[in-house]
């Protein structure tokens, strides 16, 4: 990745070396808001929903932590005793994340895990912090999520958070989400970048469902939705595991 389309890590390493930084969200009609901030992705277990703690309890064996970001979900499973992986496309959060004692970080995008892994390397995946999105759009999600079967054990599970995205009153988003049904993408498909001083990402995609259209997405893979926990603000963190 070029240094200058590193916002989001840039935001990053100025949190971690100074505690200050901000984060501003671009959508590609237009509509520009700030994030929850970079101390977001320095968040203790304390400061997390319920729906993600609770999905912690179910962590098992070794495991790889998509968009680790800072590393505050793969540092909380380090601290467990598992063998832990951190994968991030900034070269900014793998830096942060292995100053912050993630043993294991690696420069990846999800899309490639299953060249850069071997098979059956990880018992769990989280994809915490709304990261189910990084499955992009309905057309991207079964290759992300095959690559993520051929990576995991028979029995792998992910933990994947998202956010329903009918889950609000804001006007502006009720638009966004006819003008993705016109264009037939689902109402939470995101296409957004993220700003950063000077500093700028390429646009990407990242798709927020709600638990119903999680489970079309998934339909075409082989993972399935066995267990829900319901957090605050729209968020809910689900178990996915392989049919049988």
């Amino acid at each position: 990745m070029d240094p200058d389309e590193d916002a989001y890590g840039q935001a990053i390493r100025d949190y971690h070396e100074r505690a200050e930084g901000f984060e501003i969200i671009e959508r590609d009609d237009g509509h520009v808001a700030p994030s929850a901030g970079p101390a977001m992705y320095f968040s203790d277990y304390d400061e997390w929903g319920t729906d993600e703690q609770t999905a912690l309890d179910h962590l098992r064996g070794s495991v790889l932590d998509i968009g680790c970001g800072a590393g505050r979900h793969g540092l909380y499973a380090q601290r467990q005793g598992h063998d832990v992986t951190g994968i991030d496309v900034s070269p900014g959060a793998v830096e942060v994340s292995r100053d912050r004692g993630l043993d294991t970080v690696e420069q990846c995008d999800v899309i490639d895990v299953a060249d850069v892994f071997v098979s059956d390397a990880f018992e769990t995946v989280l994809m915490l912090g709304a990261n189910f999105g990084l499955v992009g759009t309905a057309e991207t999600a079964p290759d992300i999520l095959d690559g993520l079967a051929t990576v995991t054990t028979e029995d792998g599970r992910i933990l994947a958070q998202s956010r329903d995205p009918h889950d609000t009153d804001d006007p502006h988003h009720r638009e966004y989400h006819a003008f993705n049904r016109d264009r037939g993408r689902f109402p939470g498909a995101l296409r957004m970048r993220t700003r950063y001083k000077t500093f700028a990402t390429p646009w990407f995609d990242y798709l927020l469902v709600s638990p119903t259209e999680m489970d079309d997405v998934l339909e075409a893979t082989v993972w399935t939705r066995t267990e829900t926990w319901a957090g605050d603000g729209g968020l809910y963190t689900a178990i996915l595991e392989k049919e049988r």
